[in-house]
C-alpha cells in the first residue's frame, strides 16, 4: 500500500475559484481523487479556508465522495492554530498556483500514477480521459 501524502487545495484546483463561494467542481477532480485514494495514498486538504467557510469546503467534498486523511494539519490528531504559520508536510503538493498553472485533473493522474497513456479526447484512442469511463 502507498503512504504518500498528497496535500490539496481546495479553490482553483478542486472547484473553480469562486471565494468565499464554492465554485463548480473541476473536470474530474473528485474522480481523480477517489482514484488516488484507492491507490493508497493519503490525502490532505491544504487550503486558505478557515471557520465556517472550511467547514463548507469539507462538507461539500464529503458530499462529492471524499473524506481528508487530514486538513490545514499534518494528521488528524494535530492540534492546529490559524495563527501560527506552518508547511504540511506532504509528499506532493496540487495547487492551481503551480509554476506553469493547473495542468487538469487527467494529466496530475497521469503524472502521479505513472501511467503512460495518451492525452487524448477522441473516445475511439486510448487516453487519459478513458481512465474515468464508466466499466461495463
Amino acid at each position: 500500500m502507498n503512504s504518500k501524502i498528497i496535500a490539496v487545495d481546495f479553490d482553483g484546483t478542486i472547484v473553480e475559484d469562486k471565494y468565499p463561494s464554492i465554485g463548480k467542481p473541476m473536470m474530474y477532480a473528485f474522480e481523480s481523487l477517489k482514484m488516488l485514494q484507492a491507490d493508497g495514498y493519503r490525502l490532505v486538504l491544504w487550503t486558505f479556508r478557515s471557520g465556517e467557510k472550511l467547514d463548507e469546503a469539507i462538507e461539500f467534498c464529503r458530499k462529492n465522495g471524499v473524506e481528508f486523511y487530514a486538513v490545514n494539519k499534518n494528521y488528524p490528531e494535530e492540534d492546529y492554530s490559524p495563527q501560527i504559520p506552518r508547511k504540511i508536510k506532504a509528499d506532493i503538493f496540487i495547487d492551481d498556483r503551480n509554476v506553469g498553472g493547473f495542468p487538469g485533473w487527467g494529466k496530475i493522474y497521469q503524472i502521479i500514477s505513472g501511467q503512460d497513456v495518451l492525452y487524448s479526447l477522441d473516445n475511439r484512442k486510448p487516453g487519459i480521459f478513458s481512465i474515468f469511463k464508466k466499466k461495463k
